[in-house]
């Protein structure tokens, strides 16, 4: 379904953990981000894509690597894709694509295109990467954390933000890489507040946001969930790790294996065992 919807910019959410899908048209090219989960929904992203590109080139962004992010990939042949030097070189792609075919045989599903692991002919290496075609501007910020490979993007002049797994309105931190690399990407994003002048977040689940104080909270909120659990792993403190286990939205076997997770590499990078 559309989620959010502005005169250039569509952010489409999946019924499955409430993934985004985002479409910025501007003069210059039409850019696809992150096209997910089912193929219905995949294919009205791809409808709105041929009603509205024109004779602009399509892009195809993923934020990173992760299987519900680049499932949708070869629904869009000839797009130019996308993606950060870790996704390009990401020492898993069997892996992530195996857990596609897992999920599309669990729920049988059938889908109208090839599921192959994205090929990146756009790479970002390096923090204020730029990639220009006439007006359009899009910045590339490395942002791992939640997985090595992770990438932001700000799309100017329309002043977008494609998070990633990032800065959502309910989810708190899933670390899958490393919680200081976490730390990292965190002050990434106070650099990035204070560099562009944002017109809207969108975060890879959960709702597009407009409202700057909105966005500050998103920040603050993984900030102090990242200090809490390290301060709780550090101290050892159980019912501490309790309450944080609790606090993530719609709690199940899943956000438990996620807070599990969290603590394993926590209590790694910052107590050493």
């Amino acid at each position: 379904m559309i989620q959010y919807q502005s005169e250039q910019v569509t952010v489409f959410q999946s019924a499955i953990y409430k993934t985004t899908s985002t479409v910025i048209v501007t003069d210059d090219l039409v850019l696809i981000a992150d096209p997910n989960w089912l193929p219905r929904e995949i294919e009205e992203i791809r409808q709105h894509v041929e009603a509205v590109r024109g004779d602009r080139p399509v892009y195809v962004l993923f934020t990173h690597g992760d299987f519900d992010h680049i499932i949708g990939y070869k629904a869009f042949p000839g797009a130019v894709t996308i993606g950060s030097e870790g996704l390009r070189n990401h020492p898993d792609k069997e892996k992530k694509l195996a857990l596609i075919t897992s999920f599309d045989a669990g729920h049988y599903i059938d889908r109208g295109y090839p599921v192959e692991f994205p090929h990146v002919d756009i790479a970002a290496a390096g923090n204020g990467q730029a990639f220009q075609l006439g007006e359009t501007r899009l910045t590339f910020y490395l942002a791992p954390g939640h997985t090595a490979d992770g990438l932001m993007t700000v799309v100017e002049p329309l002043g977008v933000l494609i998070a990633g797994d990032y800065l959502s309105d309910f989810e708190l931190p899933f670390i899958y890489d490393s919680a200081k690399a976490y730390e990292g990407t965190l002050d990434t994003v106070r650099h990035i507040y204070g560099t562009h002048n944002l017109e809207l977040l969108v975060p890879g689940h959960g709702e597009a946001t407009e409202d700057v104080r909105e966005m500050e909270r998103r920040l603050e909120l993984a900030d102090r969930y990242l200090a809490s659990l390290i301060a709780a792993v550090q101290a050892d403190d159980g019912n501490a790790l309790l309450a944080l286990r609790d606090a993530h939205a719609y709690c199940s076997a899943f956000t438990d294996g996620c807070h599990d997770e969290n603590v394993r590499i926590v209590r790694s990078e910052y107590v050493g065992g």
